[in-house]
């Protein structure tokens, strides 16, 4: 496999999953909606393909002469049940496409915490669709590697958890998670395509240290230099009451309590041994943050 074809690649985690595809040699072609962002973020020998995901012809494009589909999508907490969604109708597209154009391999990216659903009275739509997403690829008839990952230790610095100087916390961390480093997940992600032919695996993905939200928080505080932060804590039960109002609290509420709650297991032995050990503590992924300038 030469080219891989990827849908999601501006994101969070879909960055340091194309720079280490490209350090492993392949070639990467990305469906982007916004081509000014995605020269901004993504290295210069990516093939940008200008489109929409929701256009068939686009996606088309973006598989034409490619070997490899890598999916990295997810589901926007304005987002409602009956509305388009990229990680239902999106994948359902992708795999139609794949077929058609005869891809060889997908890989994607899903979640651990999805796992939570259907246990201790929980019940979410998002992670329904999460599943039926999984099922679409196993059922396609393309070879395929699918990734669960732990909670990424990007949340920090370009996700949603510090805030206007502050770690924005929510309710009670219950349970350790195996932070991962985006760059970490993406070694595990190229080396599979390098790998693999014609198996399908599931791979768990956790870091190499475990802890509960409150317990990172300190940690990041602590080892932050660019300024002082500061934790605050909010009740997970005034998010709920915001849920009434607004569709995307209630989505903020379900996740925060999801992850607050499910009992995270190391269970990435074997991603380990076959795809590669991560490399990278906490504290050294908040150490590089202070040296970038």
């Amino acid at each position: 496999m030469k080219t891989i074809a990827v849908f999601g690649a501006t994101g969070m985690l879909g960055v340091p999953v194309v720079k280490e595809l490209i350090k492993e040699g392949f070639k990467i072609r990305a469906l982007v909606r916004d081509e000014n962002k995605a020269k901004r973020l993504l290295p210069d020998s990516v093939e940008l393909i200008s489109g929409d995901l929701k256009n068939e012809k686009d996606i088309s494009n973006t598989l034409s002469g490619a070997d490899a589909v890598y999916m990295n999508l997810n589901i926007k907490a304005n987002e409602k049940k009956g509305s388009w969604m990229a990680e239902r109708e999106g994948v359902q597209s992708i795999i139609r496409q794949s077929k058609i154009h005869e891809i060889k391999r997908i890989g994607y990216c899903s979640s651990l915490v999805k796992n939570y659903n259907k246990t201790s009275g929980f019940h979410w739509w998002a992670f329904d669709i999460k599943e039926s997403a999984i099922q679409a690829i196993k059922t396609s008839g393309i070879p395929y590697s699918i990734f669960y990952p732990s909670s990424f230790m990007e949340n920090f610095d370009k996700g949603d958890y510090v805030q206007d100087g502050k770690i924005m916390l929510v309710g009670t961390s219950k349970y350790p998670m195996y932070f991962v480093a985006g760059e970490d997940y993406g070694r595990q992600v190229a080396y599979s395509f390098k790998k693999l032919l014609n198996e399908n695996k599931h791979y768990p993905v956790q870091g190499l240290e475990a802890f509960t939200i409150d317990q990172a928080a300190d940690i990041y505080k602590k080892n932050y230099k660019k300024k002082n932060l500061e934790i605050k804590k909010t009740p997970l039960w005034i998010l709920w009451f915001m849920g009434i109002f607004s569709s995307k609290m209630n989505f903020v509420h379900k996740i925060i309590k999801a992850l607050n709650n499910y009992p995270e297991k190391f269970e990435s032995e074997n991603t380990w041994k076959e795809l590669g050990k991560p490399e990278i503590y906490f504290e050294e992924y908040i150490n590089r943050i202070n040296s970038k300038q």
